[in-house]
């Protein structure tokens, strides 16, 4: 996946300056998020297999480069023009249309563009980042987490969900998805082995003590889904992660502008411009 640097513009791209998409994924710590959506994803057995048998991921640092690219993508797509969002995404559907998996449990072929799939990824992806906002500190209406989960559907349309069959408009709906879902999930070898390759934890630590940014993005899972990798954490952990996120959270809103992420710097100028100006241009 070759990602372009996003420019961003007044027209704001798929979303824009006005948009709650910018207020999350300006607030937000990134990494925490895309690491949470990457062990929720891996639950689903047919994703999972999807991408470790089309993707060289044996190894830590080759699963760390494979979250760089889906961070710069989620960047482009979010800050990036319409233009760069719909190149981005017309190069990934005629990748993942050539793209085919094994199910070890059926012996049957499987296609990596599966709606299902695809329909799993975007809601466990968009499911991650509201979370993670929540927990750092990003002070969202019922309104305004329905609005994220809604103005999401334009990157479901451009991912190859072009009927937007049962994609969720409403935090309410993208709920209901994920609770219907844990019936067809499960902590198959692969999830497990991508899960510790993830967090790479230290020999001398016990297997669910995980360190660093796996283990901060682990805690926020639902209890459910830790369950399900064999390591349900506890009150105390679901505090810690909160703790940290919200200090993350505020070191990164601190940081001289010098040092933030060029895209979020010119996103954050043109969000503080659409405030002062009434009927500033959004996308539509």
């Amino acid at each position: 996946m070759i990602v372009v640097k996003p420019t961003v513009t007044p027209g704001g791209g798929l979303f824009g300056p006005r948009s709650i998409t910018w207020r999350v994924h300006t607030e937000t710590p990134a990494w925490p998020a895309a690491v949470r959506a990457f062990q929720l994803q891996a639950l689903h057995p047919r994703t999972i297999r999807g991408i470790v048998q089309n993707h060289l991921l044996d190894d830590a640092e080759a699963v760390r480069a494979h979250l760089r690219r889906r961070l710069g993508f989620v960047a482009l797509r979010t800050f990036g023009t319409r233009e760069q969002a719909e190149a981005a995404y017309e190069r990934a559907r005629e990748v993942h249309a050539r793209l085919v998996g094994l199910d070890t449990a059926t012996g049957t072929l499987f296609r990596l563009d599966e709606p299902e799939s695809l329909r799993w990824a975007h809601c466990a992806e968009v499911a991650s980042h509201l979370e993670v906002a929540r927990l750092s500190g990003v002070a969202l209406t019922a309104g305004e987490r329905d609005a994220y989960v809604a103005e999401q559907r334009r990157a479901a349309y451009l991912a190859g969900l072009a009927g937007l069959t049962d994609v969720p408009d409403s935090a309410g709906e993208l709920a209901d998805h994920l609770t219907g879902m844990r019936a067809h999930l499960s902590a198959t070898d692969e999830a497990r082995e991508l899960l510790r390759l993830v967090v790479t934890p230290p020999p001398s630590l016990r297997p669910c003590t995980l360190p660093a940014v796996g283990a901060l993005a682990f805690a926020t899972l639902p209890g459910w889904a830790r369950s399900m990798y064999g390591c349900p954490g506890d009150a105390a952990a679901g505090y810690a992660a909160g703790a940290a996120l919200k200090a993350l959270r505020a070191t990164a809103m601190a940081m001289p502008e010098r040092l933030v992420a060029p895209e979020i710097r010119a996103a954050r100028a043109l969000m503080r411009a659409a405030a002062r100006t009434r009927g500033a241009d959004v996308a539509a």
